[in-house]
C-alpha cells in the first residue's frame, strides 16, 4: 500500500462537487461488481430522507472514490429487521491500493458508531475477481444469508 500524502476526507455530495463524484470510474475489471456513482445518487435521491448516506471520498484536491452507507434500512421489507452498512464502495481505478477503501468502511464504521448501531452491514459479489478478500480482510464475516446474488458480511462494531 502507497501511503497518501494528505488525510482523506468525506465531503456531502453538493452541485459543486457532483461532476466529481459522478467521474470516479472503477477498473473495468470491476465495473460488474459496483453501480456506477450516477446510479447509486439516484438510489440515494428515491429513498425517505434518512436512509442513504453518500460522501465524495477526495484526498486533498482530488476525488478519489465514493461511499455510500444505508442507515437502519428494512432488510426484510416487512419492517422486522432495521440494519446499516456500506452500500457502495467505488474507488477510481488510479487510486487503488493506497488505503482508500479501508478508509471508507472506517468512516462508515465511525459514523454508524456516533448514531449507536453495533453492526456493519455489506454486500459483495462472491468469485475470484470480487472484493470479498477486501472485506474478510477488514474483518467482515459472512452471515450465510445472500442479498439478491450477493454475499452478506457483517462487522461488529
Amino acid at each position: 500500500m502507497t501511503p497518501t500524502t494528505s488525510t482523506p476526507r468525506l465531503e456531502k455530495i453538493t452541485p459543486g462537487n457532483f461532476e466529481a463524484a459522478t467521474g470516479i470510474r472503477v477498473g473495468p475489471d470491476q465495473e460488474h461488481a459496483v453501480s456506477p456513482v450516477v446510479e447509486s445518487l439516484a438510489e440515494a435521491y428515491v429513498h425517505p430522507e434518512g436512509v442513504a448516506w453518500p460522501r465524495l471520498i477526495v484526498d486533498g484536491d482530488r476525488p478519489v472514490g465514493f461511499l455510500m452507507a444505508f442507515l437502519g434500512i428494512d432488510w426484510r421489507g416487512d419492517g422486522s429487521l432495521r440494519r446499516s452498512g456500506l452500500w457502495r464502495l467505488n474507488i477510481a481505478a488510479g487510486e487503488q491500493g493506497r488505503g482508500y477503501g479501508r478508509f471508507a468502511v472506517e468512516s462508515v464504521a465511525t459514523e454508524l458508531r456516533r448514531r449507536g448501531v453495533t453492526e456493519l452491514y455489506v454486500t459483495w459479489h462472491p468469485g475470484p475477481d470480487g472484493p470479498e478478500g477486501f472485506y474478510t480482510g477488514l474483518g467482515f464475516r459472512p452471515t450465510g444469508e445472500t442479498s439478491g446474488d450477493q454475499t452478506v458480511g457483517v462487522l461488529e462494531l
